[in-house]
């Protein structure tokens, strides 16, 4: 097997997207060819698409922001219209997001299972996982479950060339909120808490004071 692992998110090496793939690597550990590449650039664009026609068994990761895929991934996919396919691949994805639920990538779930066989390719499956959004900043007691289902998650696929289907519902867990788990985000989220992450960010970029600008607002 000659897998490619194709990152799609626009944060590049600096992504959780990375994070999650380089667990998925650990696990996998096997004597198989790997090509990685991203989508960020020109070049590496340009040897994503090298390594897809390359490869036999083609892994995408990358993030869905606000119910949408990357533009990058987006312009990936089409221009996946005009490879030659001759050679049937294997092609599965890894979709994280910032949203708790994973009910938020069942449409785009769909779209990948639709886009792959369009292609005339063999469907391996979309591996969901929510809740990802600032990994990078948590403690190692934090990121441990996770990070070891997902290096359990390369184990399995180095393997049996598959997702492991128990793997995948955990990481789908939850599906929705619970009435209770909304109670207590929307009690939390009156001290400011649940914001944290993000006017980190915008302290960080300058924008703290336009949080609440409305540049398009009539």
């Amino acid at each position: 097997m000659k897998l490619a692992i194709i990152n799609g998110s626009p944060r590049y090496k600096n992504s959780n997207s990375t994070l999650l793939m380089d667990q998925f690597l650990k696990g996998f550990s096997s004597k198989s060819e790997i090509a990685q590449s991203y989508l960020v650039g020109t070049e590496n664009k340009k040897k994503a698409l090298a390594d897809f026609v390359e490869s036999d068994t083609v892994l995408i990761i990358f993030p869905l922001y606000t119910d949408c895929k990357p533009g990058i991934v987006k312009e990936f996919f089409e221009s996946l219209l005009g490879v030659e396919n001759s050679v049937q691949k294997r092609v599965g994805f890894i979709v994280q997001s910032g949203f708790p639920e994973s009910i938020h990538s069942e449409a785009l779930e769909r779209y990948l299972q639709k886009l792959t066989k369009r292609l005339g390719h063999i469907y391996l499956g979309t591996v969901i996982k929510g809740g990802v959004e600032g990994i990078k900043i948590m403690p190692p007691g934090m990121t441990k479950k996770l990070f070891g289902q997902f290096e359990k998650l390369g184990s399995y696929f180095a393997e049996f060339q598959n997702f492991d289907p128990k793997i995948m519902k955990q990481l789908r867990t939850p599906y929705k909120l619970s009435a209770s788990r909304i109670f207590f985000f929307n009690l939390i989220s009156k001290t400011g808490l649940t914001n944290f992450y993000w006017d980190m960010n915008l302290k960080k970029n300058n924008a703290f004071e336009q949080r609440f600008d409305k540049p398009f607002s009539v």
